[in-house]
């Protein structure tokens, strides 16, 4: 357990990508079955520990520490873990190091597993007396399934791969057939054993990205070499069915199916099919509108698709209401076709892949399924007046794909190009600050910010988006600063900060989008925000209003 604490501790400490991939093949080398297999498992969330809620670690808190006394360190710290972790009551931390009745990381997940609701807080509360401070976190995060190390799934299989000097592509495609603690991975990875043969139907198969396209490659870009599309605002994901075994897959290999039924119901055909997911409902007779325009693809007037924000009420969940699934049916826009039955499309040209995804498709439910059209195009004078003027507001830029190119996994530069449209920008008030988690834990670098609205002579500000990116470390350390010396109230973790119209620290702020939301109430709803500057030269009377927002929405 003690060499787990210590990979979290380092992996915390370390902001480089090379330098957590590096710890963790490191871990893997060093450390023997079965302990790097259920660390693996737990740094990629694959573990399930169901005997130990958060609710009853603040219960064993309340009988150790005052209740209001807690609530101010964990207002402090940010971090249910690493608050417990800290203030638990045990023996000086050096006494600790070295005890051989510590467990080690296997005996608790088994322990655990085994344990009933009642048992596991018992479990957790006597291992918390022998850790020392940075096991108790380790053990804490474990048990809540919450690690926040910024480590995530991929990079995990990253460093498999670079312990095993193999390709990550392998990995990917075997991951969704193993469980934990991945004895014979490791086995095929240290050269002791076969590669493992995949036992689950329906495999991931790594995806294809595109480059961002740039002035240098403008000139490479012709109708007779290159195909587009549009970029639809949805999520990427791939459907695979196998021997009847139906799975749904986010770009990054998570199986997401369990949160889209309604599209699997539909998912009637053996292959796997490349695709945006969206959510998409029956348009009104009356008014229904082409949903792109005639000369620029295809025209559908039988469905409207919705904005991203109709589609995250569908994700990150394990379970999905029969009120959403009508609120808010999904169907996939498909991009390629990777798998049809047994054969493997992937080596083939675009072109052939997207003739045999024209045959494919026709065979599905159209309300479910459907094909993203391509874009005509004569020169790159059109193709860029179309990305600045799209016909659908849930289009976000065009992508461009050789004729000739294979699906390949990864990212190659060349294949395939995305152009998306240039960001919104607004300025806007910071309001409220919170602080960050992990390395971010002892700064304020959580941001509410928002627009005036009211009569120009009593202006107020309403809240309209939320970021955590897109400034420096020092310009964290200059905001930090500027939120304590002009914090005027508190509510737990969160303060609320100067903001008037002679008094405020005004932030530029990038987006992606917006669209209209009765959860806010200033009725929007922005796309990826985040800071793209700290305009501390702007008086905060000068910040933009919620009209200006409004007027940026599609009708």
């Amino acid at each position: 357990m003690q060499r787990f604490a210590d990979l979290l501790d380092r992996l915390v400490l370390t902001p480089s990508r090379n330098g957590k991939l590096r710890l963790m093949a490191d871990y893997f080398r060093a450390v023997p079955d079965p302990e790097r297999g259920y660390a693996l498992a737990a740094i990629t969330g694959e573990l399930d520990i169901r005997s130990v809620k958060p609710a009853m670690l603040r219960g064993l808190m309340a009988e150790r520490m005052d209740e209001v006394l807690f609530g101010y360190s964990y207002d402090y710290v940010g971090d249910l873990a690493e608050t417990i972790a800290l203030v638990w009551p045990s023996p000086h931390d050096g006494e600790l190091r070295g005890r051989n009745d510590v467990p080690t990381l296997a005996e608790v997940l088994n322990e655990l597993d085994a344990a009933t609701r009642t048992e596991g807080p018992k479990l957790v509360e006597g291992w918390l007396d022998k850790l020392d401070s940075s096991g108790r976190y380790a053990l804490l995060k474990l048990v809540t399934g919450s690690l926040r190390i910024g480590v995530s799934s991929r990079l995990a299989k990253q460093a498999l791969a670079d312990f095993g000097q193999k390709d990550i592509v392998e990995i990917e495609e075997l991951w969704h057939g193993l469980r934990a603690p991945y004895e014979e991975l490791f086995a095929w990875l240290e050269g002791t054993a076969e590669k493992p043969v995949s036992a689950a139907a329906s495999p991931f198969r790594p995806v294809m990205l595109s480059q961002p396209l740039e002035a240098p490659d403008y000139e490479r870009i012709s109708a007779e070499d290159y195909a587009a599309e549009w970029k639809w605002d949805g999520i990427r994901v791939q459907a695979t069915v196998e021997c009847g075994v139906k799975r749904l897959y986010s770009r990054t290999g998570d199986d997401v199916s369990g949160a889209f039924p309604d599209l699997l119901d539909y998912m009637t055909f053996e292959g796997s099919l490349d695709g945006e997911l969206l959510v998409a409902r029956p348009a009104s007779p009356k008014s229904s509108k082409p949903e792109v325009h005639p000369h620029q693809g295809a025209v559908r007037d039988d469905i409207v698709v919705g904005t991203f924000s109709d589609l995250q009420q569908r994700l990150n969940r394990k379970t999905v209401s029969a009120a959403v699934l009508k609120k808010h049916p999904v169907f996939l826009r498909t991009y390629d076709l990777l798998q049809d039955g047994a054969e493997d499309l992937r080596a083939l040209p675009f072109r052939e892949r997207r003739e045999r995804l024209d045959r494919f498709v026709e065979k599905l439910e159209p309300s479910r399924f459907d094909i993203s059209p391509f874009v005509p195009f004569s020169n790159f004078d059109t193709l860029s007046r179309l990305r600045a003027d799209p016909p659908h507001p849930v289009i976000e830029g065009l992508m461009l794909k050789r004729w000739d190119s294979a699906y390949v996994p990864g990212r190659p530069k060349g294949p395939w190009f995305k152009w998306k449209q240039d960001p919104h920008l607004i300025d806007a008030v910071l309001m409220y600050a919170q602080r960050g988690h992990g390395k971010r834990s002892s700064f304020y670098s959580d941001y509410t910010f928002g627009v005036w609205t009211g009569p120009d002579d009593a202006p107020e500000l309403v809240p309209v988006g939320k970021a955590y990116f897109g400034f420096t470390d020092e310009e964290l350390k200059q905001l930090d600063k500027y939120i304590r010396d002009n914090t005027i109230s508190r509510f737990g973790p969160v303060r609320s900060v100067r903001a008037e119209p002679d008094h405020g620290l005004v932030l530029e702020v990038a987006f992606e989008g917006l669209a209209r939301s009765t959860r806010h109430k200033s009725g929007v709803a922005m796309r990826f925000p985040r800071v793209s500057r700290l305009r501390w030269d702007k008086p905060a009377a000068e910040a933009d209003r919620l009209e200006t927002l409004q007027a940026m929405i599609a009708t």
